[in-house]
This record gives C-alpha cells, structure tokens and sequence, in this order.
C-alpha cells in the first residue's frame, strides 16, 4: 500500500491513491454533480424559545422542504418526508411537536401536549435524544423508554415525560396492554414521528400496522387524534406505503432542497491474487474492503465500511487494524478503527457513536445497525462490502457519504458471485432503477386476528372499530369468537384468556436472548437472539468483539447464556446452513416459456 501520510484531502485524492495501487479494479464510475439549496425563514408559528435555540446551534433558516413538512403538520396533515439521506428530515416534524410542547407547558395544568417518537433501532432512539437534548428548551422532557430503561425509571418516565422516544415492540409489549398507567400522555397525544418507514415491510412492517392502529383506537378513547409524521430516505410510493401502514390518507413531500456536494461512485472489483496451486483467485471482498478502510483513514477521511453480518463487520475491522500497523508500525493508533453493529452493551454502544460523531474514530466497519438516519455529519467515504440485498439498502449506506454537503466518494465493492459481478457490468440496474417498494399487508388474517385480541383485551372491540381495522375486523371476530378466544358482552367483544395477549408474540419473530459472559469473571461482553446463536455462539464457536477473540465453551438455550474465554485459536468458524422443502399441495400452476410456474403449499425445513 502507497504511503499517504494521514493528512485531510479531497475525496479525489483517495481515488488517484486507490487506482494507482489497485489498477484494473475499477469498472464503473458514475458522477452525481453538486447542486445548491433553497433556504426559507422559520414559519411564523414556532416557538420562539424553539428558533432562539436552533439559532445558537447555527439554524437561522430552513431548506424548503423543512418548511412544507412543518407547516403541513402544524395545520393537522398526516406527512411523510422522502427526501434525501442526511436531508434534515428530522427538523420538519421537530418543529411543530416541540412548539405544541412548549407552548403546552405554558398552560395552566403544565403538562400541555406530548408527542411519540417510534424508531425500529435503539441507535436511531439514542441519536434523536441527543439532539433534543442539545437544544436545552425549558419545559421540553424528552426520554428514551426501551428494553435498557431500568424499572424504578419507568413510573417517572410515565408521569412526567412529554418527548417519549421507543419503538414499536415497547409500545406492543408494554405501552398499549397498560394505557391506564399512560392515559395522561396518551391524552395529549398531539404527534405520532414514526423514523425510517421504509424499515417497516414484511412481517415486520404489518405487524406495526397492526400496533399503530390498536395506538389510534385507545388514542380516541382518551380524545386524542394525533398527527402522524414519517420521514424515509428510501420509499418507492412514500404516500401509499405511508397510508397503508397508518391507516390514514398521508401527504407525501419528496422535493429534497438541500445543498449536495459532488459525488463519486465506483464499483470496485477485487484483483486477482496467486492461489495456493498458483491458480489466480479473486481477493476476498472483506479483505478488500479493509485494505480500501484503512487507504481512507491514513489519508485523513471519516469512512463506514457496511458488511452483511456481525462476524463480517468484526473480521473487516480487525483486518484494517491489522493493516494500519503493518504501514505506520507499532505506534499506529489503531484505536482510530472500530466495528460496530447489534450485540453490543448500551454503553458499549454510545461509546462508539460519540467517538464516530466527533472524530476520534476514523474508520468503522459497521452492519445495518448503522445504515439508517443516525446524524453522523462528515463521512466522506461509504464503503459497501457486497450488495446489501435491495436498492433501498444501497442508497442508503451511499448516501451516508457527504452527509455536510461536501464532495464524497462511495465505493461499491462486490462479492465473487453471479450478482455482484452482473452489477459490476451492469450498474443502470442499480443506478436507473427506482427503489423497491416497501410491502406490507395489514390485512393479513394471521397477525392482524393476534392483534385483535390484543386490542380486545386493551378495551373490548365493537363494530365501530372496522374504522381501525377494516373489513376483515368482522368475520375474523366471529371465528375468534367461535373459538373461545372472544366473548361477547353487552360493551362489546372481551378477551377471555389469562395473562396479556401480546406475551405470547413479538413483532419481530423471537425475542429471547442469549447473554455472552466470560466464565472466569462473569463479565457480559453482549448479546446474541436466540434464533441466531446455534449458528453463531455454538460450542467451540469463535466470537469476536471489538478486536478481542473468544472461544464459546458452552451454548445453553435454556438459560440463555453462552460462556466464552478468551483466546485466539488462529482460525475463525463460519456457520452452515442448509434448508429444503417439501412441496405439499398445487393449487394452481401454468408453463411460461420452458418453466413451470405454481402456487400451492409447502413444508420447509
């Protein structure tokens, strides 16, 4: 590797080093030019304790579409803001819920309106608290309320919090079965921010329909018909998508008028190295990938690496330690250069999100744990190991370059396989194409008839609630009811079961977890889910964590513990899994060309 030195450059200067010691690599370059922004005085409605604050931290003035989101808001319209990565999304619907919060404290019973905030990963929560936070606004008592938040924490969080930030799994599990406990705050509910939208297709994404929609109808009970806002960066139909998951009609503001500085992006093949036999063999994209991390960070650029897994985000950053000391010697600060993704302690993770956001991590290798708005200003590389699975995961770990409108390089680095080298020779399939769209079904019978008993054992159901719940409310109904699980009563419909309905399903599949210890001094190091860890913390596994090699010595299921030691074998383990299925029934299938297309049932395993 050319030695560079360590000093701050143009992202251009990255690239001449690049090319230079790589020649052959590059297949495609393509080139977003820079463009200016447009810029409007705050709306005449905010808060005035509220601008004064944004003007201390340097906001005199909004970007346009800041403007028509806050603005729609405030008069009472469902928005959803689908503008660009690190467009200042987050703005737009602060404004009008921190008015109504102050303002609202300024009244004679002090508590004024509350507002919800709904985020699907706890980085994106402990980011928007950090903000709130900076802003110092009198009366404003915003506060995280998730699976670290301890008990005694959490009877002063439900008296006295007016900014609540979670996520949906709290408000199925915890918020929504005691809403007695909340009826102040739901009370006043005046904004509902749902972050990162497009998170929410699939299972996942109609399960959380489900939720907001039991939200709506306690809501009501207590005489609350909140706003809702949602911002994405990556919708393919955000007005659809957004309505469909809320249940509401959504207007959707897509402009994006903030100022882009100008973008590079390459697809980058790994070169050829001699094999074992002499057979030339591709590099490996990880391998690659921290030899690129590591040119980045010595020539002075803020960069994320995104892998496609935990153990690959690990493996990547340690290799680029390992690079560093190998170019600058013993004395490199290799703490420049760090792994970051799920798994992680609370505080391991806020330790890594500060030195990110103010310098002294230069270089991260990171998951989709980092991929969504977390504001992370200055990166002027993004490198992507491998094709992330869709478009809209692509654009948005691009996009992560250049967050300060600053010229940005993105480096697009593929697998050895059929995919990636199609999209090496082939980027109009990612570069002209428009995202995937966000699916989901909120009328799927299976998770909406679990949420109806959700929803029955919150208050009980009536026909009035098909406004919530649509059509298919009724005739699911009479086959719970027939089942026992409903009763009817003169109020309506109650849930006859013992216990709490949601105890018995997640929205996200399992939700046990499984704590890493070391055995010798019992010290938790992080955490796996239970679905994961037969394939990544069985016996003998080899587990790393921020630079450390442990050894698992024992996986038990049961307890939900996997005890490690520490210790470098010298190789690392990589599960194996194989799945078939059994094809049970064929309901319908026709011949397209020389295949066979059906539809039926089948058993997998």
């Amino acid at each position: 590797m050319t030695d560079a030195g360590h000093q701050d450059g143009h992202p251009g200067d990255l690239l001449e080093l690049l090319l230079t010691s790589a020649p052959g690599c590059l297949r495609h370059v393509h080139h977003r030019p820079a463009h200016h922004g447009d810029h409007i005085a705050p709306p005449h409605w905010a808060d005035a304790a509220l601008v004064d604050a944004l003007a201390h931290q340097g906001i005199t003035t909004l970007w346009r579409h800041q403007h028509e989101t806050a603005d729609l808001l405030h008069h009472g319209r469902h928005v959803v803001t689908a503008t660009g990565t690190s467009s200042g999304k987050s703005l737009g619907y602060l404004l009008p819920a921190l008015t109504a919060i102050t303002q609202g404290v300024r009244t004679l019973d002090r508590r004024g309106a509350t507002a919800l905030y709904l985020a699907p990963t706890k980085a994106l929560t402990a980011d928007q608290q950090t903000r709130i936070d900076a802003l110092d606004l009198p009366g404003i008592r915003a506060a995280t309320y998730d699976g670290d938040t301890p008990t005694e924490e959490r009877r002063h969080l439900r008296a006295h919090t007016n900014y609540l930030l979670t996520n949906p799994d709290m408000l199925h599990h915890t918020l929504l079965p005691r809403h007695e406990e909340w009826a102040p705050f739901l009370r006043a509910l005046n904004y509902v921010i749902i972050d990162e939208c497009h998170v929410y297709r699939g299972i996942f994404g109609t399960h959380t329909a489900a939720v907001l929609r039991r939200l709506r109808r306690l809501c009501a009970r207590y005489g609350a018909a909140p706003t809702f806002a949602l911002s994405s960066a990556t919708v393919a139909d955000p007005a659809a998508q957004a309505s469909t998951l809320t249940g509401l009609p959504v207007t959707a503001v897509t402009r994006d008028d903030t100022p882009r500085g100008s973008r590079h992006i390459l697809f980058w093949e790994p070169p050829t190295t001699p094999g074992v036999d002499g057979t030339p063999r591709r590099r490996s994209t990880l391998t690659e990938s921290a030899r690129l991390l590591t040119a980045a960070v010595r020539t002075g650029k803020h960069t994320v690496a995104f892998t496609r897994s935990r153990a690959a985000a690990e493996i990547l950053a340690a290799q680029a330690r390992h690079l560093l000391t190998l170019t600058d010697g013993p004395h490199a600060d290799t703490r420049t250069i760090a792994a970051y993704r799920g798994g992680y302690l609370p505080e391991d993770r806020r330790t890594l999100e500060h030195g990110l956001r103010h310098g002294t991590i230069r270089g991260l290798a990171t998951t989709t744990a980092l991929e969504l708005g977390i504001d992370i200003s200055g990166l002027d590389t993004v490198i992507v190991a491998g094709w992330p699975g869709t478009r809209a995961s692509w654009w948005q770990q691009i996009g992560r370059a250049g967050r300060d409108g600053t010229p940005a390089l993105g480096i697009f680095v593929a697998d050895d396989d059929p995919l990636d080298t199609y999209l090496l020779h082939h980027p109009d399939a990612v570069l002209g194409e428009p995202v995937e769209a966000a699916v989901l079904d909120p009328d799927n019978p299976h998770v909406l008839s679990r949420h109806l008993l959700a929803a029955a054992a919150e208050t009980p159901l009536t026909p009035d609630d098909s406004h919530y719940f649509g059509p298919a409310l009724h005739p699911l109904v009479d086959a719970l009811t027939e089942h026992g699980s409903l009763r009817r009563r003169p109020h309506g419909w109650c849930w006859t079961g013992h216990g709490r309905p949601t105890d018995h399903f997640s929205l996200r599949g399992t939700t046990q977890v499984v704590h890493i210890t070391e055995r010798d001094t019992g010290r938790v190091i992080g955490t796996v889910d239970a679905a994961r860890a037969d394939a990544t913390v069985h016996t003998g596994a080899v587990h790393l964590h921020q630079g450390e090699t442990f050894v698992v010595t024992d996986l038990d299921l049961d307890s939900g513990s996997a005890l490690v030691v520490p210790g470098d074998p010298g190789w690392t383990t990589q599960a194996h899994t194989r799945s078939t299925f059994d094809i049970r029934t064929v309901t319908a299938e026709h011949r397209t060309g020389p295949v066979t297309v059906a539809t039926g049932a089948v058993a997998v395993r």
